[in-house]
């Protein structure tokens, strides 16, 4: 009796699993190679180059079949301390060999390049200066938004854009995506992206889930939905705006983390990181690297 209902319970998941999937196809816009940038306005792009784009392991009516051995276990992303020989994470690293698959990525491959993100999770107030910064050192970045900040910032949001910088997904409600149904992740992913397309005239490629938190079945779903997943090789504790690194410190662990592919995280309700942005711009430069 037990088996039987388990039976009925995993039947019951796959069913919903390809009603969600089958909507994400029917709005998946063509993948390009890398981290892309809105080219469809004409806009300079903000690339990795991580390889090519990989096309999702299901489609149509493939999908109750391919992703029913997909596990749910959540995930909390980190890129450790453990570097290699040239600097670079061993846990960025081994996301991409392991999720590369579902267009997901951790590390990019261009030796000489690195992108810079930032989380824009409220405003803060220092926003327009860290924009002014990337436009007088003539940086592109990739800035990851929810909803609720692009209905409260659309300034902002259409600076960013105006600038040539790339507008990444954040979702809408800032959830934990490995909690999620298949059809709720799908809703935190396109909900956005069409607020974003009515409100913007603009289409969304990238993703980075809250708090780097992910399954195998998320990031499936997220490819799926015509999304690359974009999580990062460098972070550090800069999003507590009432214990602020100190700048100089602060630097340092941004230019001593330097290696080639590197995506790094910053948030810019810091304003230690509004301070310091041009200076690690010039650093990373002089130690020749340039930005995507």
């Amino acid at each position: 009796m037990k088996n039987t209902k388990f039976t009925k319970t995993l039947l019951t998941a796959a069913v919903s699993l390809t009603a969600a999937l089958t909507a994400c196809a029917n709005q998946r816009q063509p993948q390009e190679d890398g981290l892309q940038g809105n080219s469809s306005r004409g806009d300079m792009t903000s690339s990795v180059d991580v390889g090519d784009a990989v096309e999702p392991i299901i489609r149509g009516e493939r999908a109750s079949a391919d992703f029913s051995g997909l596990s749910t276990q959540k995930n909390g992303y980190g890129q450790g301390v453990i570097t290699d020989d040239e600097n670079r994470p061993q846990g960025a690293l081994d996301f991409n060999l392991k999720y590369s698959k579902y267009n997901a990525c951790a590390i990019g491959e261009k030796e000489d390049k690195l992108t810079l993100t930032f989380d824009q999770g409220y405003e803060n107030g220092y926003t327009a200066k860290i924009l002014d910064t990337l436009k007088e050192k003539n940086v592109r970045a990739v800035f990851f938004v929810l909803q609720d900040y692009a209905e409260k910032n659309p300034d902002l949001v259409k600076r960013m854009i105006d600038e040539g910088h790339t507008v990444g997904n954040h979702s809408v409600t800032h959830r934990s995506m490995p909690e999620l149904s298949a059809e709720e992740c799908k809703e935190e992913i396109m909900g956005l992206h069409q607020y974003m397309k009515e409100n913007f005239n603009y289409d969304m490629k990238l993703f980075r889930p809250p708090m780097g938190e992910y399954s195998e079945l998320s990031l499936a779903v997220t490819s799926e939905c015509g999304y690359r997943t974009v999580l990062w090789s460098f972070a550090y504790a800069d999003w507590d705006v009432q214990a602020q690194p100190d700048p100089n410190t602060a630097l340092e662990k941004l230019t001593n983390a330097l290696h080639g592919g590197a995506i790094y995280l910053l948030h810019s309700v810091s304003p230690v990181n509004a301070q310091i942005l041009g200076d690690f711009i010039d650093s990373a430069r002089a130690a020749g690297y340039e930005f995507n």
